[in-house]
């Protein structure tokens, strides 16, 4: 039976080579599962058939019943249109098209009663329906259907080959009435019957064609809890066999260097949430498990100081730590503060990147041999083959989301047992993400941020107020403070009406002219010596204003830099946002985020404004950004989507079931951790189907 479901489209009827060849190209349709799972995106009603005497067009879509009386051709070049005269007992309307013309006229014969399905509107004041679904009555009584007809997403290479909405319907109901078996249900009884399921048969059945909203609303959730139960238990179950097969170092003793820098170093004291994740990561480092730590906590909230911390109690107890970061930018970043936190303390720290001279690196490779280097701070230059630790006990990942997995693994390779992780992220998650993604880890979260800081005041202005914010930045540089400006792109796009870094160059130089002012300008396309020359211009307070794109995003602290000017805000997320305002606020003044856009701007980007104006907390941002944009666009979360795919459940609105399903799976899972009872080996041989053939990286998470 699921061998039944593993047989390619081709052989639907209905389908054959050069339609599946469509199916598989554009919607990723390869078997009759493939298209089982393939889910409407919406509903709509066919019980109400209106006359054409009740239309206008300010109906959405409606459904008509009547005879075609004839053609006609009517316009010229591209306005040239096939036009058919349609009537009803109450009136006249045209039924317009302007491609697949002559297929049109070969499949709708006149005189025939047909079924017209479409969106009304009007052209030289008579009612017309363009590019209208048409069936003959007679044909639509046989086919497979439901007086709530399902919806599918389609693409316009699909529609030119006749595969749009309605065809995918009609090759469901084929595939439907093949399957002349009752599909063996994928969940255990216990789970079905215990929370109220219905079964997997008449949920596949009823998704596709429903009776009423109440039948939607049970398979939907059928399959949801599926869906989301599958993927919890799977994490679960990674996180529980890596506890039960790495065991991880044991740092026992909080010495000499962790004290000395508690005491003496610290440069002020550490905030409650610092003082409650410090507490985790000491149990973890002394369990005798391997810690797999997510540490999320907002721009400026003191990670750096809980991952050195951390690194300290490591090489009290004899072991070496390292830290990886994304961009030169943010390791150099790093070193600078860990260097200036660590005055006066006997540990030796160096930075390793890209650009690092050679000689430099035969030094780090020998002293880290010989256990003469302590913590080793770079970027993917750390995953290099010459870089050999020589007890790796700590590994700290910063940014973690711009890392693949494979470069993850080979920092983990580089020491005999696998080291302690704590991966490190300045763009909260919102918990239900976190759930899913880092479902494998303990997550740690730094909630609020060190005493004194002034919270940044947010600002939207228009590109037509631009002499206002001019105005205002003139000001600030006087009082001998420090600007950003961010661009989102760096050369103008055709498709794209937004200022670009080079058009923001022009002006600003000529609104602020040398030599009285100087600007600097970072980019990612610029070689690393350029960058970091550019960036030292600023960083020393040679330069007034930084002219960027989101190079500048991560890993930038100027404390003197108190105005963050975003133009085309309105091109950025909400989590993109937030991480560049987060590179201002960060000295003793009051510091300003001014977002510019342009006089028009879609609802959700006005949302995304609003919340940036109300609120500085990173989660609530984070939870409005997902609801906004789902998680597959998630700026600092995972940019190329996550790495499952969803077919029905959605992260952003699903969060209470996600927590629901996951309750249920770790308390399978603490009751059966190999899935080994004959109530369990359904779950087992699910987990195996759904995620075989997926590399797995249980032991790095």
């Amino acid at each position: 039976m699921q061998d039944f479901l593993e047989t390619n489209i081709m052989y639907l009827p209905g389908v054959g080579p050069k339609r599946a060849e469509l199916l598989n190209k554009e919607l990723n349709i390869f078997t009759y599962r493939d298209l089982l799972y393939y889910f409407p995106y919406k509903y709509i009603d066919r019980t109400r058939f209106y006359k054409i005497a009740e239309l206008d067009p300010d109906l959405p879509f409606v459904q008509l019943k009547g005879v075609i009386k004839g053609y006609s051709t009517e316009g010229h070049g591209k306005g040239k249109r096939l036009v058919a005269d349609f009537q009803d007992d109450s009136g006249n309307l045209k039924l317009v098209w302007f491609k697949g013309t002559k297929w049109i006229m070969q499949s709708y014969s006149p005189g025939i009663e047909f079924i017209v399905f479409g969106k009304p509107s009007v052209f030289n004041g008579m009612i017309n329906i363009i590019h209208p679904e048409i069936e003959a009555s007679g044909k639509a009584a046989e086919r497979m259907t439901s007086a709530l007809q399902s919806q599918y997403s389609t693409t316009e290479n699909l529609k030119n080959h006749f595969l749009g909405s309605k065809a995918l319907s009609r090759l469901l109901g084929n595939l439907i009435k093949q399957i002349n078996f009752r599909l063996p249900e994928s969940l255990p009884t216990y789970i079905v019957s215990k929370y109220k399921l219905m079964d997997l048969h008449q949920a596949l059945h009823k998704i596709h064609f429903p009776s009423d909203p109440d039948e939607i609303e049970k398979a939907r959730y059928r399959l949801k809890f599926e869906e989301l139960f599958y993927i919890q238990l799977n994490l679960i179950r990674f996180k529980n066999n890596r506890a039960r097969k790495f065991k991880g170092f044991v740092f026992s003793s909080v010495g000499e260097n962790f004290n000395s820098f508690y005491h003496d170093n610290l440069p002020f004291a550490l905030t409650g949430a610092q003082k409650r994740v410090m507490k985790e990561i000491r149990r973890d480092l002394g369990s005798g498990k391997q810690m797999n730590r997510l540490l999320q906590g907002d721009v400026g909230s003191g990670k750096t100081l809980v991952a050195l911390m951390s690194m300290l109690i490591a090489i009290d107890n004899g072991y070496q730590a390292c830290i990886m970061a994304p961009t030169e930018i943010l390791a150099s970043q790093h070193y600078q503060t860990i260097l200036k936190l660590l005055e006066g303390i006997n540990i030796r720290v160096r930075l390793l990147t890209g650009s690092s001279k050679k000689s430099l690196r035969n030094e780090i490779s020998e002293s880290l041999l010989d256990r003469s280097l302590n913590i080793l701070i770079g970027t993917h230059a750390l995953i290099e083959e010459t870089v050999q630790f020589s007890n790796l006990g700590l590994v700290i990942i910063d940014e973690q989301h711009r890392f693949g997995v494979e470069q993850r693994a080979k920092l983990w390779q580089k020491s005999i047992n696998p080291p302690h992780i704590l991966v490190m992220t300045a763009t909260p998650i919102p918990r239900t993400l976190a759930m899913t993604l880092y479902g494998d880890l303990d997550v740690s979260v730094i909630d609020e941020l060190p005493p004194g800081r002034i919270p940044v005041k947010t600002m939207h202005f228009f590109d037509s107020e631009k002499n206002k914010v001019f105005g205002f930045l003139r000001n600030q540089i006087t009082e001998g403070r420090q600007i950003f400006i961010v661009y989102p792109l760096i050369k103008e796009s055709e498709k794209m009406d937004y200022k670009d870094l080079e058009d923001g160059w022009d002006t600003i130089s000529r609104v602020f002219p040398a030599p009285q002012y100087c600007i600097s300008v970072v980019h990612g396309k610029m070689t690393s010596a350029i960058k970091e020359e550019s960036m030292k211009l600023f960083k020393d307070g040679k330069a007034h204003i930084l002219i960027a794109t989101t190079v500048i995003e991560v890993g930038v602290d100027i404390p003197n830099a108190t105005v963050m000017v975003i133009e085309s805000a309105e091109r950025f997320g909400l989590s993109q946002l937030h991480q560049l305002r987060g590179r201002v606020g960060r000295g003793a003044d009051q510091s300003y985020c001014i977002l510019m856009t342009s006089n028009k701007l879609s609802r959700e980007a006005s949302t995304r404004l609003e919340v940036m104006i109300r609120t500085s907390d990173g989660f609530e941002i984070a939870e409005t950004d997902l609801q906004l944009r789902g998680p597959g666009d998630i700026e600092g979360t995972m940019q190329s989507g996550i790495p499952f795919d969803l077919k029905i459940a959605n992260l952003g609105r699903d969060g209470q079931l996600i927590e629901y399903v996951r309750n249920i799976a770790e308390d399978i899972i603490a009751g059966d951790p190999l899935l080994e009872t004959d109530i369990n080996l359904i779950l087992k041989s699910e987990l195996k189907r759904l995620f075989s053939k997926r590399q797995s990286w249980s032991s790095i998470s």
